[in-house]
């Protein structure tokens, strides 16, 4: 929904790992950042945990320039598959994924939108059927099977079947329509909060909380220096869920109920 109302507004599409360097590098410390690596960075960009991988094999060599490059490339095609340049990022890469596909499958049996037999059984038979099975075996696997190589990996069965139970989650869970049926009032949400924070500081009106909570912990060239709609999305984009659903209810939005 943010990633909509980005482009809508000018803007490159709504990514989280390029917001979050957004977040390290310009914002945090009062826009000072964090002065991170160059590794750390790469690592943070190169995380997506959605696009599935049996092997990576670390890219070295990389520049900053490089790096600059291949963010405005991730910019402009969120599908684009980078590698990390050390094997702590791909460790990270891997890691994305192992926390959150058994932790998902709790969440959504606690929701009753699945039952624990309903994930498939030659998934059940490499992985276990709980989170704590499938960390486990997933951790292990993945230990084993990258001793003494120059990449991190998985064995084959374990990939396959991490894959399976990758496409199960996305069919039984994140696209269930019992957890979309309080989208509408979200995206109602996003909208009214991102077009009423936007007329606020176009309006310079310095009581809205664009202002009091968010532009004057900022030192004055991130203001100078961004668009207008890209402050709003970095202000909506850093708020708590509970912090979110408070501003919108002020505008009048209708809220969905927290489960």
């Amino acid at each position: 929904m943010l990633d909509g109302l980005c482009r809508e507004h000018g803007l490159p599409s709504f990514q989280h790992n390029l917001q979050s360097v957004q977040f390290l590098e310009k914002i945090e410390r009062r826009g000072r950042g964090w002065n991170l690596s160059l590794q750390t960075l790469d690592g943070i960009i190169c995380h997506d945990g959605e696009i599935h991988n049996r092997s990576l094999a670390p890219r070295r060599g990389k520049t900053f320039a490089d790096f600059d490059a291949q963010f405005r490339a991730k910019e402009s095609d969120p599908g684009l598959d980078l590698v990390p340049m050390s094997l702590e990022g791909c460790v990270v890469r891997f890691s994305d994924t192992i926390a959150y596909i058994g932790r998902d499958i709790e969440d959504a049996i606690e929701l009753k939108l699945i039952r624990r037999d309903d994930i498939p059984a030659r998934c059940r038979e490499a992985l276990g059927e709980t989170n704590g099975s499938i960390v486990y075996r997933l951790v292990t696997d993945l230990i084993t099977s990258s001793v003494g190589a120059d990449t991190v990996a998985f064995g084959e069965e374990v990939s396959e079947r991490l894959r399976e139970l990758k496409e199960f989650n996305y069919e039984r869970i994140y696209l269930n329509p019992a957890i979309k049926k309080e989208f509408g009032k979200i995206g109602n949400c996003y909208r009214v909060l991102f077009d009423s924070l936007l007329a606020d500081l176009e309006g310079r009106r310095s009581s809205s909380p664009i202002f009091r909570d968010f532009l004057l912990e900022q030192a004055p060239p991130y203001a100078e220096e961004s668009k207008p709609a890209a402050i709003v999305r970095d202000f909506i984009a850093g708020m708590t869920d509970d912090y979110f659903l408070f501003q919108a209810a002020v505008l009048g939005c209708e809220t969905p109920e927290k489960t």
